[in-house]
């Protein structure tokens, strides 16, 4: 088993699935964006690790851009040296394009996250020692107005088995990488985790996710987190 198999078992498991009104667009960047995916695991995804950061999925500027987990676009290219062709969706929201490298926009939760592992730790090897950074769900979800619709905000019809494919994908990559922690970035992937990962030895936590939407990550979010681990027994 490896990560690699694990993400082509999860696509296949995502491939039935569909999902309607209010959704009308989801992007899966695991199909569009595999190229700079598998290659975020042959650099960084060595075993094992002492902490997994687990996000919900991707967001529009992000992943969906980039298909590495938070992978705003210059922290990706200029700091974890990741640049490859990216191809498109078969169905594109037109305020929602995909232009991978070349688009402008810059997704603040990814440039928080690495901004603050650039600062901290210096290098992606220093970082990726001790860390790996991923997501429990890979598909973005799409309203017709270009607004993103969350999992956990999917009717029930759609998210139950959604969650359970995913979940089982979460288990797998857990029990590949070895973590002492699985800590959550905002409280559904916390609960995720302690859902997919029960019985697990891994101690579930989590830290505030570094979205502008959210209050207590515009004051200070690279001091905020670094304590909020230090909380959970992981020492920066």
């Amino acid at each position: 088993m490896s990560l690699s198999k694990i993400t082509d078992d999860l696509l296949e498991d995502l491939r039935p699935l569909r999902f309607g009104p209010p959704v009308t667009h989801v992007y899966n960047p695991f199909e569009y964006a595999k190229e700079a995916y598998t290659l975020y695991l042959q650099l960084y995804a060595s075993r094992p690790k002492e902490v997994v950061l687990l996000g919900m999925n991707p967001g529009p500027w992000g992943m969906a851009q980039t298909g590495v987990p938070f992978g705003e676009v210059t922290a990706v290219r200029d700091w974890l040296g990741i640049e490859v062709p990216v191809g498109t969706p078969t169905l594109m929201h037109p305020k929602r394009p995909i232009e991978g490298f070349a688009c402008k926009r810059s997704e603040v939760s990814g440039r928080r996250l690495w901004g603050w592992a650039r600062d901290t730790f210096n290098t992606p090897e220093r970082f990726f020692n001790r860390f790996f950074v991923a997501n429990y769900c890979p598909l973005l979800f799409i309203e017709a107005s270009g607004r993103n619709r969350t999992p956990n905000n999917l009717r029930a019809a759609e998210r139950q088995p959604l969650l359970a494919v995913c979940d089982r994908a979460l288990r797998r990559t857990i029990e590949w990488i070895k973590p002492r922690f699985v800590i959550g970035v905002g409280q559904f992937a916390r609960e995720r985790a302690r859902e997919a990962l029960s019985g697990s030895s891994a101690i579930i936590g989590q830290i505030t996710h570094p979205s502008p939407a959210n209050p207590k990550a515009n004051q200070g979010w690279d001091t905020l987190i670094v304590k909020e681990l230090s909380v959970l027994g992981i020492i920066i």
